[in-house]
């Protein structure tokens, strides 16, 4: 049976030029769905002079929106400035499902808050723990709950994940479901032919006392 292809953006400050987990996660998940026919696109801001849109592998269409930055690569909040360039980019690309990742981006939260009020189904996925104490943390769980309640889906990458974003943000859980990271077995295969001939053998003891 042939599936269903469906028109995703990932959004998200964090992408690459920058290095982290988070990037990581987003170009491979680009790249799987890509192979499976579906349509992705990035959108995430600019980065020096990355600017504009620009493709990665298998034709990957990335948006550098010229949003300015501020501490740790994350846009400035703009509210509502951010959303006529962000609808143009959706309704041109014919965008069906808006994906946000990381409870820190900016462009994340405010693309779902757009994505609510253009009819747009959306999909927030948290990548990381967070705390309930510190003024941080309370200023970021209250932004979720506000954000995170007109979201259709969110997911995790670990049942403590899971359970930390239903307190901070305050889900349903029925609507919050766990994918843990992917690991690639093939790459953690070791290769006998670069074992060392010169290894170190512990002695088994010929004595117990």
């Amino acid at each position: 049976m042939k599936t269903k292809q469906h028109r995703i953006a990932m959004v998200c400050d964090f992408f690459y030029p920058r290095l982290g987990g988070v990037e990581n996660h987003i170009w491979s998940l680009s790249q799987h769905l890509l192979r499976q026919g579906h349509k992705v696109i990035v959108i995430t801001h600019a980065y020096g002079n990355r600017k504009g849109v620009r493709y990665m592998s298998d034709n990957l269409k990335v948006y550098y929106c010229p949003f300015v930055s501020m501490v740790d690569a994350d846009s400035c909040p703009t509210f509502t400035a951010s959303l006529p360039l962000l609808r143009w980019i959706l309704i041109r690309e014919g965008i069906q499902i808006i994906h946000s990742h990381q409870a820190t981006s900016t462009m994340a939260n405010e693309a779902i808050v757009y994505a609510s009020r253009l009819g747009i189904a959306s999909v927030y996925t948290d990548h990381s723990l967070f705390a309930f104490d510190d003024l941080a943390s309370v200023v970021l769980n209250r932004v979720l709950q506000t954000t995170l309640s007109q979201v259709d889906a969110a997911i995790c990458v670990s049942h403590t994940c899971r359970d930390n974003l239903i307190l901070r943000a305050r889900l349903d859980p029925s609507c919050v479901r766990v994918i843990p990271n992917a690991v690639d077995p093939s790459k953690f295969t070791p290769d006998p032919s670069q074992r060392s001939s010169n290894r170190y053998v512990i002695p088994l003891p010929t004595k117990f006392d």
